[in-house]
């Protein structure tokens, strides 16, 4: 489910290798998770987070999610949000090397990296949770507000909208574009020109500009808003979903 590779000077890139698009089960997501607590005591002064040239990762794998029971669902969801905590608190820099595609939980991750590196041209990147009949909880759209800023959040999240790579940046979604085939590359030099700077005075200034983050992810166990377990099992998102699922199944 996930590639660990060394790079030069303590970077660890961890990617993600669940074919064919990397859907976020709860096996990839407890993996992912584990991942990121532990690369820092294996020697990891920065992380990178990739996936597969054309998809970074699809979101959510909502066929598996269907099969699950309120309680199955519930685990499911508590395990996502503390893997995005994971990655907000983690101690040393993370970049996202958005290799693709990021619709939905892709993008929900790459929210909570420190940089955030995209693969130009055709390929999409957004929280289209409403337009697949989920809602958007509080604490995701605060990490999108502090990346595009209060206005731009709230327009893209409810209508679901997905963006191009270019529209991504000019947006500040994410900060750089590559070729597909260097956005890792360029994830890796970034990192290493951040690794070059004097540690204490970096993390410590780090530690100072993300503390709103951690201060609402810092403690996932009751972040989840059981409403939003309710609304996914409501007749709406239900049909939505289904319907989904058959559209994937059809094709």
């Amino acid at each position: 489910m996930l590639d660990i590779l060394p790079h030069d000077g303590g970077i660890h890139e961890i990617r993600l290798a669940r074919a064919p698009v990397n859907a976020l089960d709860t096996g990839l997501v407890q993996a992912l998770h584990e991942a990121v607590a532990a690369a820092p005591g294996n020697g990891a002064r920065g992380i990178v987070l990739s996936g597969a040239q054309g998809v970074f990762s699809a979101g959510v794998d909502v066929p598996s999610l269907l099969q699950r029971d309120r309680a199955g669902v519930t685990d499911f969801w508590n395990a996502f949000f503390a893997l995005c905590g994971a990655i907000a608190c983690s101690p040393v820099p993370t970049v996202a090397a958005i290799t693709g595609h990021s619709p939905a939980g892709g993008a929900v991750l790459a929210l909570f990296c420190d940089y955030r590196i995209m693969a130009h041209g055709i390929y999409k990147i957004g929280l289209n949770e409403v337009q697949v009949g989920l809602s958007v909880p509080e604490p995701i759209q605060f990490a999108m507000r502090r990346i595009v800023g209060t206005y731009r959040a709230e327009r893209l999240l409810v209508s679901g909208t997905m963006v191009d790579a270019e529209q991504a940046h000019a947006i500040g979604l994410v900060d750089e574009l590559s070729a597909v085939e260097q956005v890792v590359q360029r994830a890796v030099i970034w990192l290493g020109e951040l690794l070059k700077l004097p540690p204490k005075a970096m993390l410590r200034t780090r530690a100072i500009a993300r503390a709103d983050l951690l201060e609402v992810w810092g403690d996932t166990t009751d972040l989840l808003d059981p409403g939003f377990i309710d609304d996914f099992f409501g007749d709406e998102t239900q049909a939505v979903l289904q319907a989904l699922v058959a559209r994937l199944k059809s094709k």
